[in-house]
């Protein structure tokens, strides 16, 4: 348990920036989610519309350090080589 001030305002910082990386973290899911839901679907232009609204997402909270660069550029191809194969179909 903190004892000393800062290290009790460290702590409610530290839980403070948790819930927000959780709750951003949760929002690029549900982007994912979307996309899966579309390519399930079978909509080639809807999933290609989810997909180019899920990727700015994905690159940002990359950017901020919530999700690794390579988990995100593994998720971001998976989605797209799926995308694609649905116009081959």
């Amino acid at each position: 348990m903190a004892n000393s001030p800062s290290s009790k305002k460290r702590a409610r910082q530290q839980e403070k920036r948790r819930q927000h990386n959780a709750s951003q973290r949760s929002m690029v899911r549900t982007f994912i989610k979307k996309v899966t839901a579309k390519i399930e679907a079978g909509n080639h232009e809807e999933a290609l519309t989810a997909f180019n609204e899920a990727v700015p997402a994905i690159d940002s909270m990359t950017s901020k350090g919530i999700l690794p660069k390579n988990r995100a550029a593994r998720i971001k191809s998976r989605m797209n080589t799926r995308v694609k194969a649905l116009k081959a179909a």
